[in-house]
């Protein structure tokens, strides 16, 4: 087996999930499984696979490291491989339906659930990994549900196999439950000043209320001088369509319009 160069492992200070990382790891040395729950934006999805990683763990075998959709799991993986300084495909690879980037160098494999669950077939006791972290379990998809029951079937063969079960604030008694009470470590989102200004229809010369496409264009007019995007909600696909046609018209170009 190749070498495994593993620099000095640094846990960014702005992320909440590197305030716990000594806890974590406790949790992990002293538990075939952990639950962890946090808010996005705390950082566990990145960091998680690293505080393994700085375990010792990952050496031998490989740390999975699921996602649910495929555009997650390479972006995922590019990001901690540039906060590893690692090459894409070195010490993080990934693997997707139809894409490998995992070689004989890596250490931590993102992929998505899907992916995990296929490799059960000629992997029974999934014995090239030493570490699972199932990211986004609150998303319930038949796919992580069928891993979730799997993975508590099979640990009593695997007593070496570490569990690591991310899930958003909900759900988390379920997963400790599902796994005989396995501990639950809290982690927060990281939050940020939000300031609220309440701006109703206006009326108009013959007292009916302006259109809601008059609304949005005052109020984008209103943030103009602010820095940053301009992100509008609305009920459903027509309404998003129908607005960007109108911005589009009046705005002449001054902003790059995006219907998501």
């Amino acid at each position: 087996m190749q070498n495994k160069i593993i620099q000095n492992i640094v846990f960014p200070k702005e992320l909440p999930v590197s305030q716990r990382v000594e806890d974590i790891k406790k949790a992990i040395t002293d538990n075939s499984i952990v639950i962890i729950c946090g808010e996005t934006g705390s950082g566990k999805t990145t960091q998680l696979p690293k505080i393994c990683l700085d375990l010792g763990r990952g050496m031998k075998k490989i740390i999975g490291h699921t996602q649910p959709r495929r555009i997650a799991a390479r972006s995922v993986a590019t990001r901690i491989s540039e906060e590893l300084k690692s090459d894409l495909g070195g010490l993080v690879g990934y693997k997707v339906r139809f894409t490998d980037k995992v070689t004989k160098a890596s250490s931590i494999k993102v992929m998505t659930d899907g992916i995990l669950l296929a490799e059960t077939q000629n992997d029974p006791l999934l014995k090239k990994y030493d570490t699972l972290i199932i990211d986004e379990a609150h998303e319930r998809s038949l796919n992580i549900d069928f891993l979730l029951g799997y993975l508590k079937n099979i640990l009593p063969k695997r007593p070496d196999l570490k569990i690591i079960i991310t899930s958003a604030t909900i759900d988390v008694d379920k997963f400790s439950s599902h796994f005989n009470d396995a501990p639950i470590i809290q982690v927060s989102g990281r939050t940020f000043p939000v300031e609220i200004l309440y701006r109703p229809l206006r009326k108009k010369t013959n007292e009916d209320l302006e259109d809601i496409e008059d609304a949005v264009l005052s109020a984008i007019h209103d943030l103009d001088n602010q820095i940053g995007d301009i992100l509008i909600f609305l009920p459903g696909e027509r309404d998003i369509h129908d607005i960007k046609r109108f911005l589009s018209d009046q705005l002449n170009s001054q902003f790059e319009i995006l219907p998501l």
